[in-house]
């Protein structure tokens, strides 16, 4: 019995196509969405994440329960002016600007237009695109740039990370210097498909196993840097905040 019982647990979890919750059961993520999520999505974000669907990668783009949580905390931190590496279609972008005030920017960064163009209609409609100044291409370039000019230290509330894993670490030694004290830094994916504590022989997905060690190697780093404070949460694929104290 306790056999069986355990099987229907196994077969219930995680069966949705692009599924990033680490929770164990699909039916509790799917009450939260349908309970607390979607009711309060703004007809934006919703629209938005409905084209997202239809891309082939829609994998790639931010959780609707994470778009609420960021969309909150961006408020709680009456943050103004923000980065975002790493767009895609702009699901996580909408939901920053709509929450920043009318004068509000963010700086978003990434390396394919055509994916931000996709949802830029969106953007637009919702009357928030005046907010965003997008750069197409690497990011590095542009902060080492911005570091070197030294007007934009300490000049940003809040920056959010979902790019390339293998840079994380690249973006955290600039960053730190541009975000202000008493800021936030957000890493996305810091819990990798849950990943972070598979077995070495364990059969992940190609490019869950690429990035695996340099998202383990983030997370070390991020907790020994006496310059942030950190809380890791759960949502979505993880996401670990960084305040900087000093």
């Amino acid at each position: 019995m306790a056999a069986k019982e355990e099987q229907q647990n196994q077969a219930g979890r995680h069966q949705e196509v692009g599924h990033k919750s680490l929770l164990q059961s699909d039916a509790l993520y799917q009450y939260i969405l349908e309970t607390s999520v979607y009711p309060r999505e703004p007809e934006a974000m919703k629209e938005l994440r409905e084209v997202t669907a239809k891309h082939p990668w829609n994998i790639m783009t931010t959780s609707a329960d994470e778009g609420q949580f960021l969309n909150m905390l961006l408020k709680l931190i009456n943050a103004k002016n923000t980065m975002e590496i790493g767009v895609y279609t702009g699901y996580s972008l909408l939901a920053t600007a709509l929450a920043l005030p009318d004068d509000g920017k963010i700086l978003a960064m990434d390396i394919n237009r055509e994916n931000y163009e996709l949802g830029l209609p969106v953007i637009q409609k919702a009357g928030v695109a005046h907010k965003i100044d997008f750069k197409e291409g690497p990011a590095l370039p542009v902060l080492d740039k911005m570091i070197e000019d030294g007007k934009y230290h300490g000049s940003f509330d809040f920056i959010f990370v979902d790019a390339d894993k293998d840079n994380y670490l690249n973006y955290h030694k600039r960053l730190i210097e541009l975000v202000k004290v008493g800021g936030v830094i957000g890493y996305d994916n810091t819990l990798w498909n849950g990943s972070v504590v598979a077995p070495a022989d364990a059969p992940l997905r190609k490019y869950v196993r690429y990035y695996r060690d340099f998202v383990l190697e983030l997370n070390k780093a991020l907790a020994a840097d006496p310059r942030i404070e950190i809380c890791q949460l759960p949502v979505g694929d993880g996401i670990t905040l960084c305040r900087r104290i000093n």
